[in-house]
């Protein structure tokens, strides 16, 4: 897992939040939990020793996995970014011609996607069909459900 990744400011941000939050209150949550089950006696015995190593395992195991991300994180610059066409970090207004609906969508990397959010990948369907096209095209966007054309009416920053 070395290839590079890439994050907005604020993606990055919430995973050095994240990490900071493993290893400066659940680690030594966890080590005294396990302190306190060594405490009762006959650790052959003792599940709930077991559990709180196996939590511990975990814990150390996913702090790991977020250093090797950070690691090989970068970030996005969107300064000085064209708004002429649709590119990752672009928001983008779109009508569904099929449904006359709007809707607007921040297009990020894959590890940034959320849907609840706006943000939606460059790797998705939407995302894919919508890259590179520029305010007043139609993109056709092939999703599971068969082609669906989508006007760009806005792209911003």
């Amino acid at each position: 897992m070395s290839d590079i990744t890439y994050y907005t400011a604020e993606g990055l941000k919430s995973l050095k939040d994240e990490l900071f939050e493993l290893e400066t209150f659940e680690r030594p949550r966890i080590s005294q939990q396990i302190a306190e089950a060594r405490d009762k006696g006959d650790l052959s015995e003792n599940a709930e020793y077991d559990a709180a190593k196996e939590a511990q395992g975990l814990l150390e195991m996913k702090i790991s996995k977020l250093k090797n991300i950070i690691s090989i994180a970068r970030v996005l610059d969107d300064t000085g970014m064209d708004t002429t066409k649709a590119l990752i970090l672009s928001i983008v207004k779109i009508k569904n011609l099929r449904s006359n609906k709007e809707v607007e969508y921040t297009l990020v990397a894959e590890n940034e996607a959320d849907l609840k959010a706006k943000k939606i990948s460059v790797d998705s369907p939407i995302g894919k069909g919508l890259l590179g096209h520029s305010v007043g095209d139609i993109a056709d966007v092939e999703t599971p459900g068969g082609i669906i054309q989508f006007e760009i009416i806005e792209i911003s920053r």
